[in-house]
């Protein structure tokens, strides 16, 4: 292990912006933001790797590291002109988490470390401030209490709602109607008297006590050691969990802990917190954004505890925009006077110039955290700002205009992945609509479910398969679990940097936060309804399970469900899909089974079908029947009388489908599933195919038991199906050959491939081959003209990769099936492995589900293999994927090193694999290094 602490303060740092693996993101901004001249509190890092010794060591900090902390407060006393531990001259800190991936939240902060009695009567003295002293070290103690000694929150909350009744009493304000929520809102922190806070400080000591047997540590080096384990314990805790799973953040990285001299936001009404950003995180605006609070600490902005305050006048136009989003809920205007902007100028123009510089500097939007201890300002985080997939696409494509970063670095900047979040519903603006109430548009999106009033129900229903919204007053991050679940958040406090707001962006979920109108408690919500003019006009009550819709763009609640419609993509979307599709190498099809699905994935940029499933056609009322008639029949004429019904309808639905993909191949997989699938499954439709059919319920029950196997996945089914009825597979062939000519003939190009599945043998497709040539020739006769058709397999078999060369020699082009390829080269059960394939994650069997991301030493080689050895039979062989790994940007990653010709995915999943892919072109370019000149 090396150095354990690096310092920073007085413009000078041990570290910088490039040592994130060891410093964490905030660590390594605190250091670059002092290199560059800003104000920053000095402070120090302690390593990630002393994080990854101290689990090692069974949670105890390396020899030697308590010595160079005691040091490093040493050099912070001198520069502050103060002692860690005295009463005449208080040196308090902070100490803060901070991973190289930012994960808002998830782990944890103290704040105001180094209070006990004395020293906070010390802090009063020298501040002047007998009230500040004491708020600090009431939240100290919460803080601590929390988060070190593992006493819950909830304990002092009765502890925190009695101080506030008293202060109602003194303020002359009725207290005895009012539920917490309103209360708190009556009577915020900052009306607690000096009085009011000692008494509440003793409670908390006395909860303490009784909760731990032991009291509050009042040493402050014992303090220190407590919270820099505690900082290091909270890599581990359950949320941060979840986090790192939801953003594959390894965990073995492990995070600094960073210790900073403290500046106080809550000094009087000439001090404050905030956070900014450099451009809207939500729609991606070039403008000057974010939110502050007067006389508050930076934990209330970020916990939602009061809703903040804009930070520019409407419309003023400063920094790199113009102002800053307002609105707090029903009824509710912007006040410009509460504005920091308007309240501290000097301040506020000295925050402009910074977020300029940094923006300037990083070339990317940044996420500021400040104070402003009695008008001055200090800089506490500078971090890469998470956005939305729409502001992502919007940042990254006006970034490059504006010459910051160039169009191959806007094609890295956007997550894949993100602009599935461009792609959801919105509300239907002609659909009627019930208002509910208003709140702050925190996360774009409509979303409609069942109100639940808890993470774990949350959890719970939508395991069920339920939609649910997440109503809380705020959340925490131990509701990570629940908001992941939810389909959308709504809160009654917070602001638009709020936890809530963070967690939703990140997540792509319609949130709607700082909804002041909503009051929730015990299980329920009351809405309080007002009219045009502000003015309250009544309550409404929301119950558990009730139906509401958010729409997270307005930050509107709706009252039940609302009709939504599809989304609309930005011009700079398509903009930087030209500058994706001009780099990338890896063709991208989609799986589309129907003529509407192949229109949706042209408009999305699919250069051609990977994945046609004829099986998907057969469902349909009309043709069920015919199917069915064909499986009951006793005899090959039978099959074939039934299989006459189904051919008009089979071509039928290829021409529409070769009609939407004019000029683009369309590769259509003959029958797959076994037979059995498409019998009736319970009684009621027994009855039905057997009054139909004229064949009784028990003999059809006696059929369908027949063909029932013990392992359908690896039975009768795919081309085993053509050797033992090629009838079957001749009418799908004429139906695709017939409607290949017939739009043809209309003068629309076409290029149908037909694709065998399951295939392992070279004689498996040699007969297959046979069948469709001798069906071809025969259309082609009787309709006098003839159409281009590759034949080729599916590889979905480890013999089949195995074997390619052999299988090359019969099939023009193959296609990896990697979802039953990984079934049977790992022996897992896709529809089974659900139970156990969790534990593996989490055990480091597998770093990530194989069935959505490729298992690249395992599946990958089978793949490598097929390559290599289909192309050694028949240069020029094309390569695809029709997995559902065709749309996960890591494998396409893998399939672009392994020089495959194209990925197919579901319609909706265009976008993303265009993206990844040259993404993947991208990072292959890099790793050849420059190129060579002349």
């Amino acid at each position: 292990m090396g150095r354990s602490i690096y310092f920073f303060g007085a413009g000078q740092a041990d570290g910088d912006a490039q040592q994130k693996d060891l410093l964490g993101g905030k660590g390594a901004g605190l250091a670059e933001m002092t290199r560059l001249g800003i104000p920053v509190p000095p402070g120090f890092t302690v390593t990630t790797e002393v994080c990854n010794a101290y689990y090692a060591s069974g949670k105890a900090l390396p020899a030697g590291v308590e010595d160079e902390i005691k040091a490093a407060i040493g050099r912070l006393e001198a520069l502050r002109g103060a002692a860690f531990g005295s009463p005449e001259a208080p040196l308090l800190v902070s100490v803060r988490s901070g991973a190289r991936a930012s994960m808002p939240g998830m782990m944890d902060t103290i704040l105001n470390l180094g209070l006990n009695d004395e020293i906070a009567r010390g802090l009063a003295r020298r501040t002047g401030s007998e009230r500040f002293a004491l708020d600090a070290y009431r939240r100290f103690i919460l803080a601590y209490a929390d988060i070190v000694l593992g006493v819950p929150r909830d304990r002092f909350e009765e502890a925190l709602g009695r101080a506030r009744r008293q202060a109602a009493a003194k303020l002359g304000v009725d207290a005895t109607r009012l539920n917490s929520a309103e209360l708190e809102r009556k009577v915020p922190d900052s009306q607690l008297d000096p009085e009011s806070l000692a008494a509440l400080i003793q409670r908390q000591k006395d909860i303490v006590l009784g909760a731990t047997g032991r009291p509050f540590p009042d040493e402050p080096y014992a303090q220190l050691w407590g919270a820099i384990g505690a900082v290091f314990d909270s890599w581990k805790n359950h949320r941060a969990q979840v986090y790192r799973k939801m953003h594959d953040i390894p965990e073995a990285w492990g995070t600094a802990c960073t210790v900073q001299v403290m500046v106080f936001g809550n000094l009087g009404d000439d001090s404050g917190t905030g956070v900014a950003f450099t451009r809207d995180p939500s729609t991606g605006e070039r403008r000057f954004y974010g939110e502050w609070l007067p006389n508050a600490q930076g934990e209330d902005v970020v916990a939602g505890v009061r809703t903040p305050h804009p930070l520019s006048i409407t419309g003023t136009g400063t920094g790199t925009g113009t102002g800053t989003g307002t609105g707090t809920g029903a009824g509710a205007g912007v006040d410009d006077e509460s504005s920091l902007e308007a309240r501290m100028p000097a301040a506020y123009a000295a925050l402009v110039e910074v977020q300029g510089k940094l923006e300037q500097h990083f070339r990317d939007v940044q996420d500021l955290e400040f104070t402003i201890q009695q008008k001055e300002l200090f800089l506490l985080q500078c971090r890469t700002a998470k956005r939305t997939g729409r502001a992502a696409v919007r940042i990254a494509v006006e970034m490059a205009k504006e010459g910051l970063i160039s169009q191959r670095e806007a094609i890295l900047r956007v997550d894949p992945g993100s602009i599935d979040q461009l792609l959801h519903p919105s509300i239907d603006p002609s659909a009627p609509k019930s208002l509910l109430a208003r709140g702050l548009p925190a996360s774009p999106g409509a979303a409609t479910g069942q109100v639940v009033f808890s993470a774990d129900e949350a959890e719970r229903r939508a395991g069920q398969g339920r939609a649910v919204i997440l109503v809380r007053s705020e959340t925490s991050p131990e509701d990570i679990h629940g908001m992941k679940a939810a389909r959308g958040i709504l809160t009654a406090r917070g602001g638009m940097t709020s936890h809530a707001a963070v967690v939703a962006r990140g997540m792509g979920k319609s949130c709607v936060a700082g909804c002041s109108a909503i009051s929730v408690s015990q299980g329920r919500m009351a809405v309080t309804i007002y009219d045009d003019h502000g003015r309250s006009t009544g309550t409404i009550t929301v119950k558990d399970g009730d139906l509401i819709t958010l729409d997270g763009g307005t930050g509107t609640v709706y009252l039940g469900a609302v009709p939504t419609i599809p989304a609309a993509l930005s011009g700079e979307f398509e903009e930087l899909m030209v500058w994706a599709d001009a780099v990338r190498r890896l063709r991208v099809r989609s799986n589309a089974d129907t003529p509407h699905d192949a229109r949706t994935a042209r408009n999305f940029g699919a250069e051609g079908i990977g994945l046609c499933r004829t099986e998907h056609m057969f469902f349909d009322e009309e043709r069920i029947q015919a199917v069915r008639e064909m499986i009951l029949a006793d005899g090959e004429l039978g099959r074939r009388r039934a299989l006459e019904k189904l051919l008009p309808f089979q071509r039928s639905d290829f021409v529409g489908v070769f009609r939407e993909m004019a000029g683009l191949p369309v590769t259509i997989r003959l029958l797959d599933p076994p037979l059995h699938e498409f019998l009736p499954q319970d009684e009621a439709q027994l009855q039905q195919l057997s009054r139909a059919t004229g064949v009784s319920a028990k003999d059809l029950q006696r059929k369908s038991e027949e063909l029932a196997e013990y392992n359908p996945m690896l039975g009768h089914r795919g081309c085993r199906l053509a050797i033992t009825s090629p009838e079957i597979y001749e009418m799908q062939a004429r139906a695709i050959l017939e409607a290949a000519c017939e739009v043809a003939a209309a003068g629309i190009e076409v290029e149908p491939e037909i694709m065998i599945p399951l295939s392992m043998t070279r004689r498996e497709l040699a007969l297959t081959r046979a069948l469709v040539e001798g069906v071809a020739e025969k259309v082609f006769a009787e309709k006098g003209r003839r159409v281009d058709v590759r034949f080729g397999t599916m590889i979905e078999l480890p013999r089949a990769a195995l074997r390619a060369g052999e299988l090359a020699e019969e099939a023009e082009f193959f296609s990896f099936g990697t979802n039953d390829l990984t079934q049977t080269s790992l022996g897992i059960s896709r529809d089974d492995a659900g139970r156990f394939l969790g534990a593996y994650v989490e055990a480091g069997i597998f770093a990530k589900d194989p069935f959505q991301s490729l298992d690249v030493p395992g599946v990958g080689e089978l793949v490598e293999i097929g390559r290599d050895r289909g192309r050694a039979t028949r240069p020029g062989l094309k390569l695809g994927v029709c997995g559902e790994h065709g749309g996960d940007p890591s494998s396409i990653a893998f399939f672009e090193r392994a020089g495959l010709d194209y990925v197919s995915c579901s319609p909706f999943r265009v976008p993303i694999a265009r993206l990844a892919a040259a993404q993947a072109a991208l990072a292959a370019e890099a790793a050849r290094g420059p190129r060579a000149t002349d």
